[in-house]
């Protein structure tokens, strides 16, 4: 068991109030992994103030310098990368070939900010007189709250810090208290960058406590500019709410209800594939993950076929020990899920494949559960309109592509949708028609590139700013008009 404590003010601080608290494998309940000094109101409160004493001394920093922080921060995750994905498999229930690639991720996130730190400006342009020179330059919004999920640990937090930093603001992140372990580690690589670049203390801040004390201070707290959230619909719609009452731009990434369709030019078995992989991929714990399965009806019974084959070919069990799917992340969720199954069939839907909790071998002290497939499912079901989380999708039949985008467009959320098509009309169309911020073509709904934006619409998202890529340094910035005729 490793144990950690809060990083406020450049210094591993334990709370005020002495409080711990344990992080258990979700593969197997008996294992610990970490302890953790638990924070609280007053943590939160020194941790904001630091950053905010920071902030000014860190945005003098060169563009240059802040992004060898960057640099380094990614250069030391690297040479740690094997611990940190064990570190992910066992807290957060990903199989290694999961956690991996996210770690990577992460490493790679640094190293891109490092690079665009160094040339991520204001624009020149033409004045009406001769005399005059007119260009923009970009400022740090200043001190920025950051609070983010369990179901991708490390990647998340990176996407947030990253462009923070290397656009000259301060921080104070709280992650989820179920996996907060390896951003301890991220921030151990981060505040050995940090002194070597004779940064002041303060800049970068963890604290880790509930989201309705620790959270909430972050988020009310006058010395914070600027919130980014990431999480659930419910939360994420208090956080706005009480940031921007509070006067703080505010970014926050919510649920989803993802669809793929599925049209008769398609090659049935890769896309029950693309299908698969998107929905029990990280055990379907990923807004991004594929929930409904919109069929042609003339390949419909062909493709449930596939689809249960490939269900049918997944092995449950702890990812250290070489299962494809580990578990769910706590008993709640997979609780959740297993809800949304006795929904289902209460509904009307038929249990294809699936559903039932796994409790064997290597599973005994785990929360995991089976792949899960729905047939004969409505667009008006609760299954197909609420975000399940876990290994869980909904397979239905549609006549048209016009019913496709109709039923793809009918539910509150907008992040990532998908069609599985070769005819390019369909596909262009689709990409036109559907109301989402991601559109996948011939691909899961899952995955996304660093360098591009990344954001959903309606209820998935705030729809003000989006993460990653230049978007992601554009939230944290403010622009600032110059006329010089000096």
């Amino acid at each position: 068991m490793e144990s950690f404590k809060n990083y406020i003010d450049g210094t591993w601080q334990e709370s005020k109030s002495g409080d711990t608290f344990e992080t258990t494998n979700p593969a197997d309940t008996d294992e610990v992994v970490s302890e953790f000094s638990l924070a609280h109101e007053e943590d939160a409160n020194q941790a904001v103030e630091a950053a905010d004493a920071a902030q000014a001394d860190w945005e003098e920093i060169p563009a240059p310098t802040r992004g060898k922080v960057l640099r380094e921060t990614a250069k030391r995750l690297d040479d740690r990368k094997d611990e940190l994905t064990e570190t992910l498999v066992r807290e957060e229930g990903k199989t290694p070939a999961e956690a991996g690639p996210e770690v990577q991720r992460a490493v790679d996130i640094f190293y891109y900010y490092a690079e665009r730190a160094m040339d991520y400006d204001g624009t020149v342009k033409k004045s009406s007189n001769r005399d005059r020179d007119l260009y923009t330059v970009r400022e740090p919004m200043g001190v920025a709250g950051l609070v983010t999920p369990w179901n991708y640990p490390i990647a998340i937090p990176a996407w947030k810090m990253a462009p923070a930093l290397a656009t000259g603001n301060t921080l104070v992140i709280k992650p989820s208290v179920e996996a907060p372990t390896v951003l301890a580690k991220v921030f151990e690589c981060l505040a050995e960058a940090l002194e070597e670049s004779d940064a002041p203390d303060g800049v970068a801040n963890m604290v880790v406590g509930s989201g309705k004390e620790v959270g909430s201070t972050i988020l009310e707290h006058d010395a914070v500019d600027t919130v980014s959230f990431t999480g659930s619909r419910k939360v994420g719609e208090m956080i706005y709410q009480q940031a921007t009452d509070s006067q703080k731009r505010v970014q926050t990434e919510l649920g989803s209800k993802n669809p793929t369709v599925v049209m008769p030019s398609a090659d049935v078995e890769n896309a029950a594939q693309i299908v698969g992989n998107g929905a029990f991929g990280v055990t379907g714990q990923a807004c991004t993950s594929t929930e409904r399965a919109l069929v042609h009806e003339e390949v419909y019974d062909e493709f449930v076929e596939e689809l249960t084959s490939f269900a049918d070919d997944i092995d449950v069990g702890p990812g250290l020990e070489g299962a494809d799917m580990g578990p769910q992340v706590t008993e709640s969720e997979l609780e959740g899920t297993l809800d949304y199954i006795e929904l289902a069939q209460e509904e009307g839907a038929t249990l294809e494949y699936g559903g039932e909790r796994v409790e064997d071998g290597d599973c005994e002290n785990g929360f995991f559960i089976e792949p899960t497939i729905f047939t004969d499912t409505e667009s008006d079901m609760r299954i197909m309109q609420e975000e399940v989380f876990g290994p869980f999708v909904g397979v239905m039949p549609i006549s048209s592509l016009d019913e496709a985008i109709e039923v793809t467009n009918d539910v509150e959320y907008g992040l990532s949708a998908g069609i599985i098509s070769d005819n390019h009309s369909e596909v262009n169309r689709y990409i036109e028609e559907a109301d989402f911020g991601v559109i996948k073509v011939n691909e899961k709904t899952t995955g996304l590139e660093l360098h591009v934006p990344f954001g959903g619409k309606k209820a998935s998202s705030s729809e003000t700013y989006r993460e990653q890529g230049d978007e992601g340094m554009d939230f944290f910035t403010i622009i600032k008009t110059v006329y010089d005729t000096s």
